[in-house]
């Protein structure tokens, strides 16, 4: 299978485990990014901005709807691409505009955060915890935690995590390496759930196949939402991971700091989290500065 043939699949799935795509939704991405891979000459993951530029000129017999599709689904493929760290940049913006304003990453507040991590907390306090239990404990540590990608944590290694080091090594496309914090709570969650899982496995999430899939990790996410009073169509991996980047964000980070914590190769992929705090900064200033007290309708 063919480098665009393995990163379409990938896409698909993602599309069907985080957002629910319908057979018609998958079909329709498909053959536009097929067709788009041929033009590429099989190269489409790669392409660089001036093939990205001369796509359109094969769409000029397509209506206006159809062209604004094609774009629609490249320009979300190669945001996965950047987004899941297999290419550096995101040439998208070549594209014709669709004409569709960029919707915000969806995130979860505060007390949904809570919630989900007070469930977990009822079922330690179990005696005896099940293993399902402190599976989901490390795995909501890492994901919110640290920020973890899906495909980065179902890929993790036991010899990933280390119980005298505040990090953990995460291995992306190409083999490029990064350091991600790790708090202590996380290390006793990971170190906890290791003691369920045979010390011959290489892998930190073992299946009877290998690792746990992306497509298990969101059911097991959205299950445990479901418990805590949470819409399950409103959590995914990546949304525990934008959680991450905006709480973070709202405490103070700046944003280099969240660029490598999250693992973006390109500021402008971190900029997309500057609008979510910005709505935040308006109404902090519309509850909070002396003025909003002020009644000047007089």
């Amino acid at each position: 299978m063919s480098d665009d043939a393995n990163l379409i699949e990938r896409f698909l799935e993602m599309l069907v485990a985080e957002a629910g795509a319908s057979q018609h939704t998958l079909s329709a991405y498909r053959s536009d990014l097929e067709q788009a891979s041929a033009i590429a000459g099989g190269k489409l993951f790669c392409a660089d901005r001036d093939m990205v530029k001369s796509l359109p000129s094969h769409w000029r017999k397509l209506q206006n709807s159809t062209v604004a599709r094609k774009s629609s689904s490249l320009k979300r493929f190669f945001g996965f691409l950047a987004e899941e760290g297999f290419r550096e940049d995101d040439p998208s913006d070549a594209l014709p505009k669709p004409g569709l304003v960029r919707s915000l990453p969806r995130t979860l507040s505060h007390a949904e955060i809570a919630a989900l991590f007070e469930l977990i907390a009822k079922g330690l306090d179990e005696v005896p915890v099940k293993s399902s239990t402190m599976r989901l404990s490390a795995i909501l540590e890492l994901l919110y935690g640290s920020g973890l990608r899906a495909s980065e944590l179902v890929d993790l290694r036991r010899s990933s995590i280390s119980a005298d080091k505040p990090y953990l090594i995460v291995k992306g496309k190409g083999g490029k390496e990064r350091l991600v914090p790790i708090s202590q709570q996380a290390r006793t969650a990971v170190r906890r759930w290791l003691e369920y899982v045979d010390p011959k496995e290489k892998w930190l999430f073992p299946s009877r196949t290998g690792h746990i899939s992306r497509v298990r990790l969101f059911q097991i996410i959205k299950e445990h939402a479901g418990k805590a009073g949470i819409n399950p169509a409103k959590i995914s991996p990546h949304v525990l991971r934008h959680a991450f980047a905006t709480h973070l964000l709202e405490g103070g980070a700046d944003l280099r700091a969240l660029q490598t914590l999250l693992g973006h190769s390109d500021i402008s992929t971190t900029q997309i989290y500057t609008h979510i705090d910005s709505a935040r900064l308006v109404e902090l200033v519309n509850n909070r500065h002396p003025l909003s007290q002020v009644n000047l309708a007089r």
